[in-house]
């Protein structure tokens, strides 16, 4: 089997961090890049990405399938269907201590793939969600490699790199 015929490890990783999260009493968020395959209310999306409350409060008929992540929740107190392609999740990590995992988008979306990020909390500020509620107050989420530089392939102006949490390791860095 060539390397691309192999299933994806993403949907195995969101399921068990999504099921450490709820062991743990924390409140797990999707972070989601948003396309025409993703199914949220789109008045919700900042910078082309939307960060989802997805616990058990937040969440009605949650599945966390190896191809979609369905789920109804209201935003603003109307209800909707949500769907979205596990491809399209960048990251899944606990609200209450940013302790989570960052994914690249697949390889033909962007034209440098990401490295895989670990989430500290020092990246992170916890601040409050809204309990109940599907959408996150946090903003827009930008992934960064190993190297501490930006992997935002769209990004015009070079910026200096921030720091990256510690021994070198990946971060994951809230832009305002």
């Amino acid at each position: 089997m060539k390397p691309q015929e192999f299933p994806s490890t993403r949907p195995y990783l969101i399921r068990a961090l999504y099921e450490w999260c709820t062991d743990n009493g924390f409140t797990p968020y999707l972070v989601v890049r948003v396309n025409e395959s993703v199914q949220v209310p789109r008045e919700y999306v900042n910078n082309g990405e939307i960060v989802l409350n997805a616990s058990y409060d937040a969440t009605s008929g949650l599945q966390l399938g190896n191809d979609f992540i369905e789920f109804k929740a209201r935003f603003g107190g109307r209800p909707h269907d949500i769907m979205v392609p596990v491809r399209r999740v960048v990251a899944i990590y606990a609200r209450e201590n940013g302790q989570g995992m960052a994914f690249p988008l697949e390889e033909e979306e962007v034209s440098v793939p990401p490295a895989a990020a670990v989430v500290s909390s020092e990246d992170l500020d916890a601040g409050p969600g809204v309990p109940g509620s599907a959408v996150s107050e946090r903003g827009p989420v930008q992934l960064q490699s190993v190297d501490g530089s930006l992997s935002d392939a769209h990004e015009e102006a070079p910026r200096p790199p921030p720091p990256t949490g510690g021994a070198g390791r990946p971060s994951l860095k809230r832009i305002k």
